[in-house]
């Protein structure tokens, strides 16, 4: 016996198939899980913490800032950006990274109570 499972089928089924009705899209939840496992590395979590606190920067600030190599950060800076987290734009030679407004609402939540917002 599992701890964690109900010892006998006690489904309320009018509830279940409201919930099952109204659940999710599959893409949706795919997109969400994404974006969360995005900034459940450090690395990538202190970037995108960076990027709040300093709003625009580049690899080349990043790196020095997460005391990361440029290399390194460039790949975190790129999952972020896949996950939909980091919105990036060219400024000259320069790539220029923030946190969207997806990227910004996740991170909140994620370090409300934790540290400084």
């Amino acid at each position: 016996m599992s701890d964690d499972r109900c010892d006998l089928l006690c489904l309320d089924l009018l509830r279940a198939e409201q919930l099952r009705q109204t659940r999710i899209e599959l893409p949706v939840a795919e997109q969400a899980a994404m974006a969360a496992k995005a900034l459940g590395d450090p690395t990538r979590l202190t970037v995108a913490a960076a990027l709040r606190d300093g709003e625009e920067l580049c690899v080349c600030d990043l790196s020095w800032v997460v005391e990361r190599a440029e290399n390194l950060v460039s790949h975190h800076v790129r999952v972020l950006r896949t996950a939909g987290l980091v919105h990036s734009r060219r400024d000259g030679k320069m790539v220029m990274y923030s946190l969207t407004a997806s990227g910004r609402a996740l991170l909140q939540s994620l370090l409300a109570d934790r540290i400084r917002a």
